[in-house]
């Protein structure tokens, strides 16, 4: 394979011809995060490695195992992509899983709203609530509510199609419907008409049109989170060797990038940057800036499916000497003293660094290898206070660095060397949370957090502590530990609270399935439970083409059966129809063609004692009784008593057909007769 080195007026960049979220290695962290992109009052977050809840920050990238808990009055939204999570208030949110191919999260109480844009036939959607999991199966609009006790959710979907899954049982919710699901230990559910929207979920229709209006879009691929909010505070312009680049508005004097903000410990990508402005997370986790015509820009590149996330793309320089000379102490950028940075880009592995420059950047068909990120002269480096000087307590600390800038002779800022795309700093707890300090915020009710939620998708294992890492992290400073680091300390080390708190939607052992209530559009009582051989679990991921497949086969009810998505499982039909069979049939045994009330459906299912189909045919048109043998009329006057053997089908039908006299068996009729004759004829006869 051929290598080169590539020189950009401004940065270096490492590229390949195309993206494919395939290339990524095992040991690359995901390529999408979900960014807090919104709050409204009092909102906590609490990472998944520590038990400290601290102040939500907005552009903080939430990952696996990561909470929200919205206070009274307050909001929160989260953007994965290009969907979008939003929270009402008193609501208890968390991540079970996040990563390129799933999204798994956990609502023990509150309302949460979710705008699915864009699903793939690789990809899940799972919301996992106290009663039940709820698999949001095509694009759409949807709304999941848990009240306050978590024994009642309700499941409305707008547009798109969900699956409530709960001890083994399953059920589709279609669109303009909502489900209500009661119960945990053993779930009834019933389905009616959604209701209509609300102030809240007006206010998040009000945000879904902000981004599908956003002009940005017309630059950047819709996928990059963030982009909706550069419309409002910067401008596009056409360059000659960039192409259109997004120029912030008001800057103050001084701006440069990643200079107004703070530095936080995400895992697993590191050290990441959180921008102080609404609009900082597009052009700070993707593309790359330029200094252009007296100021900076921000490069978006060229359009991709499916952009790869970087925790921060710039370059550390310093040294141990340099850090002296600057009177910050030994260390530099390794281990004490100052940390400096420019803006640049991040290396995890060659196959990262390739997918994540490829996204970014308006060049095609150059493959470069081996990059050496000390032998490349950055023109950004060199550009007008494109490096940013802090303490290293600073940086640790997550304190924000606008405040803290060292200003660096020029002289000495060309002496100091490039250290690679990640500060060799040892984060500590305090750069876990992103907060300068540990402070008291509102948290959920202990009986909220710990309540455990269903799930249908077994998620993975919840993080290591961060106090179980600290020892490994000090070992390599500024490294993330890789899988067999972190896999030996969760052996090794037991879990500080018993996480994660679920239950499998499927059990593995189950000697019945969830009692569940029928939907009232049935036409069954809603207290009727599904029969415990009629429940049976779903696969985990079926493509669209299967989920229409399986419909036809559930419109094999009578007639009176609603609508294929209003009913449980398929799986659960088959087993309702004969128990129904045979609980009418002692009371409507099917009759000929002259019972009023018998449904066309019992035509097709005699009972095993009626007569063969010819005989009711032929009954009404011959209806002499004395054609019949005496033996088999006689039933028919003894079922008029309520005796236990009953006449067979083919009798009822003649009965009423024919006049009183006529229903008695001639056996009775005719000694009458004969001794009516007898008196009549001793009338008329004269005496002797």
């Amino acid at each position: 394979m051929r290598t080169a080195r590539l020189v950009m007026p401004t940065l270096v960049l490492a590229l390949v011809p195309t993206l494919h979220l395939a290339d990524l290695s095992d040991q690359d962290p995901p390529s999408r995060v979900g960014r807090l992109s919104f709050l409204s009052g009092s909102v906590s977050f609490r990472p998944g490695s520590v038990d400290d809840w601290a102040t939500a920050t907005v552009n903080y990238p939430l990952t696996t195992g990561d909470h929200l808990w919205t206070d009274a009055d307050a909001r929160a939204e989260i953007t994965i992509g290009s969907s979008a999570i939003r929270l009402a208030s008193q609501s208890a949110f968390g991540f079970l899983a996040l990563d390129d191919r799933t999204t798994q999260v956990r609502l023990s109480q509150g309302t949460l709203a979710v705008r699915l844009r864009h699903l793939g036939d690789d990809e899940s959607f799972e919301i996992d609530t106290p009663n039940g999991a709820v698999s949001l199966l095509r694009p759409g609009s949807y709304r999941v509510d848990v009240d306050s006790s978590g024994d009642t959710t309700t499941v409305t979907v707008r547009h798109g199609e969900a699956e409530v899954t709960a001890n083994g049982s399953a059920f589709s919710v279609h669109a303009d419907d909502a489900a209500v699901v009661i119960g945990t230990d053993a779930p009834s559910y019933d389905i009616h008409a959604a209701l209509r929207p609300d102030a809240w979920e007006d206010w998040c229709v009000a945000r879904d049109r902000r981004w599908d209006e956003a002009r940005s879009a017309r630059y950047v691929s819709r996928e990059v989170i963030g982009h909706e909010d550069l419309d409002d505070y910067g401008d596009w312009r056409e360059t000659g060797p960039y192409g259109a680049v997004w120029v912030p508005r008001s800057m103050i004097v001084g701006w440069a990038p990643y200079r107004y903000g703070h530095w936080a410990w995400v895992d697993p990508w590191g050290w990441t940057w959180i921008d102080d402005a609404p609009w900082g997370f597009a052009p700070f986790h993707y593309g790359r800036w330029v200094y252009v015509d007296g100021g900076w820009g921000w490069v978006p590149g060229r359009v991709v499916a499916r952009p790869v996330y970087a925790p921060a793309l710039v370059a550390f320089v310093g040294g141990r000497n340099w850090s002296v000379a600057i009177g910050l102490g030994g260390g530099g950028g390794g281990g004490g003293g100052g940390v400096a940075w420019f803006p640049l880009g991040y290396h995890v592995s060659n196959t990262y660094i390739r997918n994540v420059n490829v996204t970014n950047v308006n060049v095609t068909n150059i493959n470069v290898t081996n990059v050496n990120v000390t032998n490349i002269s950055y023109r950004n480096r060199n550009a007008p206070g494109a490096v940013t000087v802090v303490t290293q307590q600073t940086f640790v600390e997550s304190r924000p660095v606008g405040r803290s800038v060292i200003v660096v002779p020029r002289e000495r800022l060309d002496q100091a060397a490039v250290v690679g795309g990640a500060a060799r700093v040892t984060p500590n707890r305090q750069s876990v949370l992103g907060q300068p300090a540990i402070v008291a915020v509102r948290r959920p009710p202990e009986a909220v957090t710990r309540r455990a939620v269903v799930v249908r998708t077994t998620p993975p294992a919840p993080p290591v502590p961060f106090t179980a890492r600290e020892q490994a992290l000090r070992a390599h400073p500024g490294r993330p530990l890789d899988d067999s680091a972190l896999a030996s300390l969760r052996a090794r080390t037991p879990p500080a609270r018993a996480a994660p708190l679920v239950r499998p939607a499927v059990p593995a052992t189950s000697a019945r399935a969830a009692p569940a209530l029928r939907p009232a559009r049935e036409g069954l009582p809603a207290s009727r439970p599904v029969p415990a051989s009629a429940a049976a679990p779903r696969p985990e991921k079926r493509p669209p083409a299967a989920r229409d497949a399986e419909r036809p086969v559930r419109a094999e009810r009578p007639a009176p059966a609603a609508a294929p998505g209003e009913r449980p499982t398929p799986a659960a039909a088959p087993a309702e129809l004969p128990g129904r069979a045979e609980r009418r049939a002692p009371a409507e045994r099917p009759a000929p063609t002259g019972a009023p009330s018998e449904r066309p459906a019992r035509k097709e299912r005699p009972a095993p004692s009626a007569a063969p189909a010819r005989q009711p045919s032929a009954e009404p048109e011959r209806p002499q009784p004395e054609r019949r043998p005496a033996a088999e009329r006689q039933p028919a006057k003894e079922k008029e008593r309520p005796a236990p053997s009953a006449a067979p089908a083919r009798q009822p039908s003649a009965e009423p057909e024919r006049p009183q006299p006529e229903r008695r068996p001639a056996a009775e009729r005719q000694p009458a007769k004969d001794r009516k004759a007898e008196r009549d004829s001793a009338k008329e006869k004269p005496p002797n």
